[in-house]
């Protein structure tokens, strides 16, 4: 009877384990499926792929979208301008986000509560993008790259979540212990804390990295002129040059549908400019990603 009960729990077992491996690889798919259709549709005649006779492989196998994209003389300039904008704000927002949550996660730091309630209003009530312009004008940041970091300085909703890793992943008593070694509240702060929270830094870097790799908006506000301009803005220059009108189309061969064409192979081509640096960086980071997200959230 023992022995009964034993396969079929291991039979249970087994059934159990397939019908989540086939939830996990249906959403698998209905995740990465439209990311790998962009991909596919970068390569094909747009008008195979409104045809729906794009599935799994490119129809009718094309790179002008492509070429039309990195025609453009400012592209090479944009990819410079964002991997600069990228490091220098990814490493500003951690280090703000740094310099901000670890005083957070004392508790007998003074003011804790107020300036807990002072940080999280600013999550719900914004001056708007008016009276910001006029900040940022009036402190002389107009077409300088600090405009792009300084005016969001620190990520309320990230600095809570790094301010929990250390309230909750971090030992107080570790703290305690090396400052009655002698260490000041810098040095442990520099060699016991930072060097643990790594995981929770991964994190940070890597949501820093994808908001200022895709922002495109904040540098047409506040930039002029395409040597400054990031990536994702030389793109949405490039889509915006490629739309013209019909009567712009006259003089070229194939006329107005030709151009539509060409139109859309350069979106498809775009996308995938814009989010291949990114989808490379993601996979050396994903465990440290996974582990950082996980201990820096709330428990109960």
């Amino acid at each position: 009877m023992e022995k009964t009960n034993k396969a079929s729990q291991g039979l249970s077992d087994r059934t159990s384990d397939i019908i989540l491996v086939v939830i996990t690889a249906l959403v698998l798919f209905i995740v990465a499926y439209p990311l790998y259709y962009v991909l596919v549709a970068s390569f094909s005649d747009p008008y195979d792929v409104y045809a729906g006779k794009t599935f799994l492989l490119p129809s009718g196998f094309t790179l002008r979208g492509y070429a039309a994209v990195f025609a453009d003389e400012n592209i090479p300039t944009g990819y410079l301008n964002s991997i600069k904008y990228t490091v220098i704000g990814t490493i500003f927002s951690v280090v703000m986000l740094y310099i901000t949550a670890y005083p957070m996660a004392q508790r007998d730091l003074p003011g804790r509560k107020v300036l807990s309630i002072f940080f999280v209003i600013t999550m719900y009530f914004g001056g708007g993008l008016v009276p910001t312009y006029l900040v940022v004008k009036d402190t002389g940041l107009i077409d300088n790259m600090w405009a792009l970091f300084l005016p969001g300085g620190v990520a309320v909703g990230n600095m809570i979540i790094v301010r929990n890793y250390f309230q909750n992943s971090i030992p107080h008593e570790l703290i305690e212990a090396s400052e009655i070694d002698g260490c000041s509240k810098l040095r442990t702060f520099i060699s016991v804390v930072i060097p643990l929270s790594m995981p929770i830094m991964a994190v940070m870097v890597v949501f820093s990295m994808v908001a200022y790799w895709n922002d495109w908006f904040t540098a047409l506000i506040y930039l002029t002129g395409s040597e400054k301009a990031p990536l994702p803005l030389v793109l949405r220059n490039v889509l915006i040059k490629s739309s013209v009108s019909a009567s712009q189309s006259a003089t070229i061969s194939g006329g107005y549908a030709e151009l539509n064409k060409v139109t859309e192979m350069i979106k498809f081509a775009s996308i995938v400019v814009a989010a291949a640096p990114m989808l490379i960086v993601y996979p050396f980071v994903q465990k440290y990603f996974e582990k950082g997200f996980m201990a820096g959230a709330v428990k109960g």
